[in-house]
C-alpha cells in the first residue's frame, strides 16, 4: 500500500466509521417503527452534533467552556424569528426588524442565519476572552451563558421574555439529525488535522512551548471558538425545529450539564469520545426515564423518584472521573485498519 493511499485512508477512516455507525443506529430505529424511538434518535443526533461542536473548542484547546450552549440559544431564537407566522410575530415580537417580522424564510436560510449570528457573537465575545487561560477563561464563558440567558429571558419585544414561543414549524427528523451530526464530525476531523488544529492542541499540551514555536495561541483559540459556535448555532436551529416551542431556560444549566457530561464521559480529548459519550449518556437517560415511569416486578410497581435522571447522570460522571479520568475511550480515536496490518508485519 503506497504512502499516499495510506494518508487518504487515514484521513477518511475516522469520519466514515463514526458516520456509518450513526447511520446504522438510525437504520435500526427505522426497523423498530416506534415514535418514541424516532424522537429519541433525533434528539440524540442533534445533541451529538452540538457536543462535537463543543469538542472542537474544549477538546482541542483544553479550556473548559461553560458558555457554548449560549450559542445554541442564539441559533434557536434566530430560527424562530425567521420561521414563525408573521401575524404572530407582529403581535408578540413587535421589536423585530421588518425583514424578520413580516416574512417567513424557507429552510436552510434560518439555519444559516442562526449559525452565522452565533459565530458573529462568538467572534466579538471571543476576541478579548481568548487571551485568558484556565479558570479565568472558564468563568468568563460561564458569565457569557448567564448574560445570554438574562437577555433572552427579559427582552420581551424580541424574544417574548419568559413566555414560550410556539408555532415553530417542526420538520426535523432523525435523517436531518443524522446529516447534521455527520457534517459536524467531518468538520471536526478536518479541523483537528489542519495546521490551526495542530497548533491549538500544541498550546493545550504546553502553551509556553507553543508560543516559543511561534504559534499564535489567541488566534487559533478564537478560530476554534468561532467554528464551534457556528456548528452549535446550527444545532440550536435544528433543535428549535425539532421541539416547535422555545423558552430561554431550555438553553441554560440543564442542557449545559448534559452536553458537558456527554463529552466528559466519552472522553474530552477525542472526537470518538464525543460520539461514544453522547450515545452512552442518551442510553443512561432513557433507562432512568423508563425507571422513573415505573416497572412491574412480581406484581408490584416500582419507580424511581422524580429527578433520578440528573442524579444518576451525576453519579456516572463522578465514577468516570474517579476510575477513568480520560473517559470511556481514554482519549483515543478509532485506528485506521492499515495500521493494524503494518503493525503485524513489523512484529513478524
Amino acid at each position: 500500500m503506497t504512502g499516499r493511499v495510506r494518508q487518504w485512508i487515514d484521513a477518511i477512516w475516522l469520519p466514515a466509521f463514526l458516520c456509518a455507525g450513526l447511520a446504522t443506529c438510525v437504520g435500526i430505529g427505522q426497523l423498530v417503527e416506534s415514535d418514541s424511538t424516532s424522537v429519541t434518535l433525533t434528539e440524540m443526533l442533534i445533541r451529538l452534533g452540538v457536543v462535537v461542536g463543543i469538542y472542537i473548542f474544549i477538546g482541542n484547546s483544553g479550556i473548559m467552556s461553560f458558555g457554548q450552549i449560549g450559542f445554541m440559544c442564539i441559533g434557536a431564537y434566530a430560527t424562530a424569528w425567521a420561521t414563525l407566522d408573521p401575524n404572530w410575530k407582529q403581535i408578540m415580537l413587535q421589536g423585530l426588524p421588518h425583514f424578520l417580522k413580516d416574512a417567513i424564510y424557507p429552510f436552510p436560510v434560518p439555519m444559516l442565519m442562526g449559525a452565522t449570528l452565533a459565530a458573529t457573537v462568538a467572534l466579538v465575545f471571543g476576541f478579548p476572552v481568548m487571551r485568558l487561560s484556565g479558570i479565568a477563561a472558564s468563568i468568563a464563558t460561564f458569565a457569557f451563558l448567564v448574560v445570554i440567558n438574562s437577555v433572552y429571558s427579559n427582552w420581551d419585544a424580541v424574544t417574548a421574555g419568559t413566555s414560550s414561543i410556539v408555532g415553530i414549524p417542526t420538520f426535523v427528523n432523525q435523517w436531518g439529525g443524522l446529516a447534521f451530526a455527520c457534517v459536524s464530525i467531518v468538520v471536526a476531523c478536518v479541523f483537528q488535522r489542519s495546521q490551526i488544529g495542530l497548533m491549538l492542541r500544541a498550546s493545550r499540551d504546553d502553551e509556553i512551548a507553543a508560543r516559543a514555536s511561534a504559534a499564535a495561541v489567541e488566534r487559533v483559540r478564537l478560530t476554534a471558538f468561532v467554528i464551534s459556535a457556528f456548528l452549535i448555532g446550527a444545532g440550536g436551529s435544528l433543535y428549535a425545529q425539532f421541539l416547535g416551542i422555545l423558552t430561554a431556560d431550555t438553553f441554560f444549566m440543564g442542557l449545559t450539564f448534559i452536553t458537558l457530561a456527554m463529552l466528559v464521559i466519552g472522553g474530552i480529548g477525542s472526537l470518538t469520545g464525543a460520539v461514544v459519550g453522547t450515545v452512552a449518556v442518551t442510553l443512561i437517560i432513557e433507562i432512568l426515564r423508563g425507571l422513573e415511569g415505573g416497572v412491574v416486578v412480581a406484581g408490584a410497581r416500582l419507580a424511581l423518584p422524580a429527578g433520578s435522571q440528573e442524579i444518576g447522570l451525576g453519579v456516572v460522571m463522578a465514577l468516570i472521573l474517579i476510575f477513568r479520568a480520560q473517559g470511556l475511550v481514554g482519549g483515543a480515536e478509532v485506528p485506521a485498519p492499515f495500521r493494524w496490518r503494518g503493525h503485524s508485519r513489523a512484529k513478524e
